[in-house]
C-alpha cells in the first residue's frame, strides 16, 4: 500500500486538523484544458475516451500537472451505469447523452440487468487501478457515481432534461414502478462503487445533479431514501484506511440537516447556500465542501481571490472545510483564471488552521 505524501484533503473530510483548506475542482479533468480537448481529439469519442483506461487515466492526470489540488478525481461519467444495465448510451454532438432505449413501463424496468462490475465495467476498474499505480501516492483518487435518482431521470427522459415530465410522471402516477426502477438502480450503484474502492478509490463523491428538481416530500423519498441505502452499503473501510462518502444535491442546501444525517461524511454544497449559515445548521457532524460561484472564474483576478477570501471566511476557523467550486467547471474558463483561484485557496486559507 502506497502511504500518500499529501493527505490534506481525506483529513479535512474526517474533520481532523489541516495545515490548510484542501483543494479540488468538479470536473477539473475536462474540456477547459487545451491538453484536455488534445486527448479528446485523439480518442475519436468521448466514450471512446472514457472506455480507455490508460487515456481516462491520461486526463485525470492532466490538472495535477498544472495546478496544485489535493485530490485527483476519476475521470469517467455518471452514466456508465445506466449503460451497463442495457440503455445503450451514445452522445450527439452538441445534445448531450442519449440512451436508446429508455425505461418507460413496467417492462423497460424488468429487463434491466444488473452489471457485473469487473465485467460490463472492467474498463472503469482497470481506469482506477491505472490512476492509482501511475498517482503513486501523490494525492488521494475520488471515485465517483450519479445518486439512484439523478441516474433514474436519465433512463427515464432517454436524454438531459429541463422539465423531467416523464421521470415527474411515473414518480406521481406510478410511485411504485419509480421505487422499482430506483431499486434496481441503487442495488448497480452500490456494487460499483463497492468496485470502486476494491480497485483503489479512497473517497466517494455521490452525485445528486437532479434532487434539487424535487419537492421536499419528494426528495426525502425518492432521492435521499436511495443515497442513504447506497452509504448504508458501502465498504467504508479498505486496506486499514477509512473511505469518507460526500453527498452533494444540486439546489439541496434547504435539506442540509437531513443530508448530514444520512451516514455521510460531507456535504457539497452549491453556491446559494451560505457556508457559515450551514457549519452552525450541523455543526460539527460533517465536513462541507464548497462553494463558489463557477461563473467568478470569469472575472478578474482580483475578483477570483476576493471571492476566495469571502468563502474562506464564511467558513471561518478550523477543521471540516474542502474548498470547491459550487458544482463544474465551466468550459470557456481561461486556465490561468484557475491558477489564480488554486493559489488564493493556498494563501488565505492558511490563516484559518494556525489557531
Amino acid at each position: 500500500m502506497t502511504r500518500l505524501k499529501n493527505d490534506r484533503f481525506l483529513r479535512a473530510l474526517l474533520r481532523q486538523p489541516v495545515d490548510r483548506t484542501p483543494l479540488w475542482i468538479m470536473r477539473q479533468a475536462g474540456r477547459y484544458l487545451p491538453e484536455y480537448r488534445a486527448t479528446r481529439a485523439k480518442a475519436g469519442s468521448f466514450m471512446d475516451l472514457c472506455t480507455n483506461p490508460e487515456r481516462a487515466c491520461e486526463v485525470t492526470l492532466q490538472p495535477l500537472e498544472r495546478f496544485d489540488l489535493d485530490a485527483a478525481i476519476l475521470f469517467s461519467d455518471i452514466l456508465t451505469v445506466p449503460d451497463a444495465m442495457g440503455l445503450g448510451l451514445y452522445f450527439a454532438e452538441g445534445e448531450g447523452p442519449k440512451f436508446k432505449r429508455p425505461v418507460r413501463n413496467a417492462r423497460d424496468v424488468d429487463q434491466l440487468q444488473s452489471p457485473d462490475p469487473e465485467n460490463e465495467l472492467r474498463y472503469v476498474m482497470d481506469a482506477v487501478r491505472t490512476i492509482r499505480r501511475e498517482l503513486d501516492g501523490r494525492v488521494p483518487l475520488i471515485g465517483f457515481t450519479g445518486s439512484p435518482w439523478t441516474l433514474a431521470t436519465y433512463m427515464v427522459e432517454g436524454s438531459g432534461s429541463k422539465e423531467f415530465s416523464l421521470s415527474k410522471t411515473m414518480m406521481y402516477d406510478e410511485p411504485a414502478l419509480m421505487h422499482r426502477l430506483l431499486s434496481k438502480v441503487t442495488d448497480s450503484v452500490t456494487q460499483y462503487v463497492n468496485a470502486q474502492i476494491s480497485a483503489g478509490a479512497q473517497a466517494i463523491m455521490i452525485f445528486d445533479t437532479w434532487g434539487g428538481v424535487l419537492s421536499p416530500r419528494c426528495y426525502q423519498e425518492f432521492s435521499l431514501n436511495y443515497m442513504k441505502q447506497v452509504v448504508d452499503n458501502l465498504n467504508r473501510e479498505h486496506e486499514g484506511e477509512k473511505i469518507p462518502i460526500i453527498l452533494f444535491t444540486k439546489n439541496g442546501g434547504q435539506w442540509l440537516e437531513s443530508i448530514a444525517d444520512s451516514g455521510c461524511d460531507g456535504v457539497g454544497l452549491d453556491w446559494t447556500t451560505d457556508l457559515s449559515q450551514a457549519r452552525a445548521r450541523i455543526g460539527d457532524r460533517v465536513a462541507l465542501q464548497g462553494n463558489m460561484d463557477p461563473n467568478v472564474l470569469y472575472a478578474s483576478h482580483q475578483t477570483i481571490r476576493d471571492e476566495v477570501a469571502r468563502v474562506l471566511a464564511s467558513y471561518g476557523d478550523g477543521e471540516g472545510h474542502i474548498f470547491n467550486l459550487g458544482h463544474g467547471i465551466h468550459q470557456h474558463i481561461d486556465p490561468d483564471k484557475v491558477s489564480t483561484f488554486v493559489e488564493a485557496v493556498h494563501e488565505l486559507s492558511q490563516p484559518y488552521h494556525s489557531k
